[in-house]
């Protein structure tokens, strides 16, 4: 009796074995989809790895998060953000502080002749905590004439837990840098140390955090008086000019900043105009990719006042409106947001020359208040004296 030979075809993607039944078209497709599903994958995975493996100051988790957030992941990180910032903002009402965070050094001195001092920030909620609003030197060996100062208050009267902590700081006799980070912005141009420069440490007096990364503010960035990503008119900015002088406007310059500028960092728009909050403070559209303008998150702005000084402000669950309402009550004319969420807040003061002592300014800030004497990921700014 005759018998036939086996079949010489082996198992392919839709083939199978002598004895098996055959793979069905439906099996098939699915095969065809999980391979082009694997295939998809992989240029993924080399931008995930590729991205973990640059130099970086920020743990896995932070990195990963960003990393989404720049791959098409951005709406649903900002939906688990918020879901989360909403589950933990602090309840409305409740019990008072009964002592506020020590800050600084002494207490302000009087304005000298022709000198100008801010006056003690008027308390919101009643009665004032001892020391609330009270303006204190940075530096004990500056503080019978302190180019800079700082404070506290509950700044939210439905909040009566949280705090905000406010630097004041004189143009007049300090300079302002910006100096970009390791990773952002996210545009070509000379990088720098990423860190305090070593030469400059002797005069450094404090540093603070920038702005959003440009991919989510869509604004502009000049440094070293060459505009490396276009300036977008609208957008609040803050500004160093070649003469020495700072001012926050409401850009309406072009894309090229003029000559006479030296840096301008851009933000979304104003949040303080004409020393008033601006009306889209109440528009949660305005601010970012990330959170809107009420839900509750470390935050942090800079104004301006009459007299041409700086005024900061970051606490922690602060909405844009509590930013911008803080900055008026220190005296602001203009304001802008600056970043946001804890992991990017950072006012760090230095007690003693060469940046020494540095403190955080308030305790809540979760880097170390030695985060801009090593490289860093973000770009900010530096205070030094004269």
């Amino acid at each position: 009796m005759a018998h036939s030979a086996p079949s010489p075809i082996g198992v392919g993607l839709g083939g199978a074995r002598a004895g098996e039944p055959p793979v069905s078209p439906l099996a098939r497709l699915r095969r065809v989809a999980l391979v082009a599903a694997l295939l998809a994958l992989i240029p993924v995975a080399f931008s995930y790895v590729g991205a973990l493996r640059q130099q970086s100051n920020a743990p896995l988790g932070i990195r990963s998060v960003e990393w989404l957030r720049d791959n098409g992941a951005a709406e649903l990180v900002a939906k688990v953000e918020s879901a989360y910032y909403s589950l933990t903002a602090p309840s409305k009402g409740g019990a008072t502080l009964h002592a506020l965070p020590h800050v600084g050094v002494g207490s302000a001195v009087a304005a000298g002749l022709g000198e100008y001092r801010p006056a003690r920030i008027h308390a919101i909620l009643h009665p004032a905590l001892p020391g609330e609003g009270v303006w204190h030197a940075t530096r004990p060996s500056l503080a019978s004439n302190p180019p800079l100062l700082e404070t506290t208050l509950r700044n939210q009267p439905e909040y009566p837990r949280v705090l905000a902590g406010v630097v004041w700081i004189n143009t007049h006799r300090t300079t302002l840098t910006l100096n970009p980070g390791r990773l952002e912005p996210s545009i070509t141009l000379p990088r720098g140390p990423a860190e305090v420069p070593e030469s400059r440490r002797g005069a450094l007096l404090a540093t603070f955090n920038s702005g959003f990364k440009l991919a989510d503010s869509r604004g502009g960035f000049a440094v070293g008086g060459h505009t490396y990503a276009p300036m977008s008119n609208g957008q609040a900015t803050i500004v160093g000019y070649r003469d020495g002088h700072v001012d926050i406007v409401g850009w309406s310059a072009g894309a090229v900043a003029p000559p006479n500028v030296i840096f301008a960092r851009q933000n979304l728009p104003l949040i303080v105009d004409g020393g008033r909050p601006t009306a889209n403070t109440a528009n949660g559209a305005e601010w970012g990719a990330t959170v809107g303008n009420a839900v509750l998150v470390w935050r942090s702005a800079i104004g301006i006042d009459a007299h041409g000084d700086l005024i900061y402000v970051a606490g922690e669950d602060q909405s844009v409106s509590s930013l911008a309402n803080t900055l008026v009550r220190a005296g602001a004319v203009r304001g802008m947001e600056l970043d946001i969420n804890s992991f990017w807040v950072s006012m760090i003061t230095y007690g003693a020359p060469g940046a020494g002592l540095p403190k955080n300014l308030l305790p809540g800030m979760e880097r170390p208040a030695t985060r801009y004497l090593e490289p860093d990921d973000r770009d900010f700014f530096a205070v030094y004296s004269g």
